[in-house]
């Protein structure tokens, strides 16, 4: 019920509106937000950087309409590079293709302007030695992402990733098919309202899936993100680990800015990798909104602590 509710308001135009420019809500998206320019979120690396865990920056972003915005959001990611690159930082960057002009200019336009553009970004991270994780969206982008990552994974090869949400009844196909050509997969859950036809509509389902789908994951040749903060789930993975004597850095566990930080540090001591998902930027508010839908304890964590210092 509350994920539903909380998914909806996700795509509220008014309630976004007012929010972004509200400084109330400003100061409650902090907790998963790491500030609102480049600088803050460089600092927010730096630091994650000094307690031995890894980053990905994503500026926030979704749904452009209009060329100059698309060619706008790039430009961020362009100076995110040249900044990680700058200060030697262990960080990569996600963009989600709808960001980048995915549905500027109807279904043949947008997916051709939004390729050449986040070619560029891939292009920019393969020269310097990075890597662009490009992000999943709604079932309706599942396809022409996934297709886009093939295509840009065949010019620069693993330089380039996407993301899988367990949730769809197609991501076990879609996994095999990315790992067959090596390319990285984020293995999440999702955090998008589907249909019963094509994603379970149970969360011990989506749970059974995940499980069965990570464990395919870390025992491939090919480097993949668990991203997770299910500690059951994370338990498991340290159990199949051991069992199975798998390179603890064979693969990474991913982590969401702000959330968990307690468990994210207990991995990086235990010899896991950890990655953490950095967002930033004035247009939080759809992000904000999936991870109340996500975890709706958040919500009783963020009534709890908002007005402690």
């Amino acid at each position: 019920m509350l994920r539903s509710f909380f998914i909806g308001l996700s795509t509220n135009k008014s309630f976004r509106a007012f929010s972004e420019r509200s400084a109330l809500g400003r100061r409650v998206s902090l907790r998963f937000v790491a500030g609102m320019t480049v600088d803050e979120a460089i600092a927010a690396t730096a630091q994650l950087n000094a307690e031995g865990i890894d980053v990905s920056l994503d500026s926030l972003g979704e749904s452009v309409l209009e060329i100059a915005q698309a060619e706008a959001s790039a430009a961020i990611y362009h100076q995110l590079l040249d900044a990680i690159e700058a200060r030697k930082l262990h960080a990569n960057v996600s963009v989600k293709l709808t960001q980048v002009g995915m549905d500027i200019g109807g279904p043949t336009t947008g997916p051709l302007l939004a390729e050449s553009i986040v070619g560029n970004i891939v292009a920019h991270a393969a020269y310097i030695g990075s890597f662009v994780r490009i992000d999943m969206e709604g079932s309706e982008y599942t396809e022409p992402t996934i297709a886009i990552t093939e295509r840009l994974h065949q010019k620069f090869p693993g330089a380039v990733g996407t993301v899988l949400q367990a949730y769809l009844l197609r991501t076990g196909q879609d996994a095999e098919r990315l790992l067959a050509q090596g390319i990285r997969i984020r293995l999440c859950k999702g955090a998008y309202k589907e249909p019963a036809e094509i994603a379970f509509p149970a969360k011990s389902d989506v749970d059974t899936n995940y499980c069965k789908l990570m464990e395919r994951l870390v025992t491939s040749p090919v480097f993949c993100g668990i991203a997770t903060h299910d500690e059951a789930i994370i338990s498991k993975l340290r159990n199949f680990v051991a069992e199975h004597n798998i390179d603890k850095r064979a693969f990474e566990f991913q982590m969401l800015y702000g959330i968990r930080r307690d468990l994210q540090r207990k991995l990086v001591a235990e010899g896991f990798g950890v990655r953490v998902y950095v967002p930033f930027g004035t247009e939080w508010y759809p992000y904000f909104m999936r991870r109340l839908a996500e975890r709706p304890a958040n919500v009783l964590f963020l009534a709890k602590n908002f007005f402690k210092n």
